[in-house]
């Protein structure tokens, strides 16, 4: 069997720069942005938009609009509306899922849409993210959880607001603006706007007063800490 071994270290040298930049040509060709054919065929992608490739599952790419300097990552799967199921697709009919300007989202995040996910500007969300409008049923209890039609309630995501990784946001969900929530956090529910929310489920943890700043305070800063 052949292994990088049997090359000499010429050869391997010379064949790991080829494939290093044929990849980022790959990689910078194979963006998805608002002029490609591919990119036309959302409800809306605004300019300097970009979805990095390799793409996620994309589905339904006429209910999802996005917005302007908006970077989406590799990997990152976005879907509106059901398989299968018919929906109009005119840009007068409004978009299942609404990702605002100059958003950026982590590679792995999946965006699933059925009723209406809107994402503020200036959101960033970290890397294996999970949004989703709509959850399983189960209250028949003589049909399998999966062939029950899921249950749907609208999501909403401020603007400013930040997701860390892992962070996983229910059907229901309506986070405020300039929120940060906690990597790994499980988000059902009201998030009130500037906040800190952590947890499973999440909980508000501090929150900004207008009269007393954040409380609790926010820890010093040391030299590690970004001005």
């Amino acid at each position: 069997m052949f292994s990088a071994s049997d090359l000499s270290p010429l050869a391997r040298k010379l064949g790991a720069a080829a494939i290093h930049r044929a990849w980022a040509w790959v990689a910078t060709v194979g963006c998805i942005g608002p002029d490609d054919a591919r990119g036309r065929r959302f409800h809306a992608m605004g300019a300097r938009s970009c979805i990095c490739f390799p793409p996620g599952s994309v589905f339904g790419e006429s209910g999802i609009a996005i917005g302007t300097e908006t970077l989406i990552g590799p990997y990152v799967s976005l879907s509106a509306g059901m398989p299968g199921a018919a929906r109009p697709t005119g840009r007068e009919t409004p978009a299942v899922v609404v990702i605002g300007d100059r958003c950026s989202i982590g590679r792995g995040t999946s965006i699933v849409g059925l009723r209406h996910i809107e994402i503020g500007d200036d959101v960033a969300i970290g890397p294996n993210v999970y949004i989703t409008d709509h959850n399983h049923s189960y209250g028949d209890v003589t049909v399998p959880i999966a062939g029950q039609w899921p249950a749907e309630d609208a999501v909403r995501i401020g603007p400013g607001s930040w997701l860390g990784t892992g962070v996983i946001v229910l059907p229901g969900s309506d986070i405020g603006c300039h929120v940060a929530v906690a990597a790994g956090s499980v988000v059902r529910g009201v998030i009130p706007d500037r906040s800190v929310a952590a947890g499973a489920p999440a909980r508000v943890v501090r929150q900004y007063s207008p009269d007393d700043g954040w409380v609790p305070p926010l820890p010093p800063r040391t030299a590690h800490q970004p001005g």
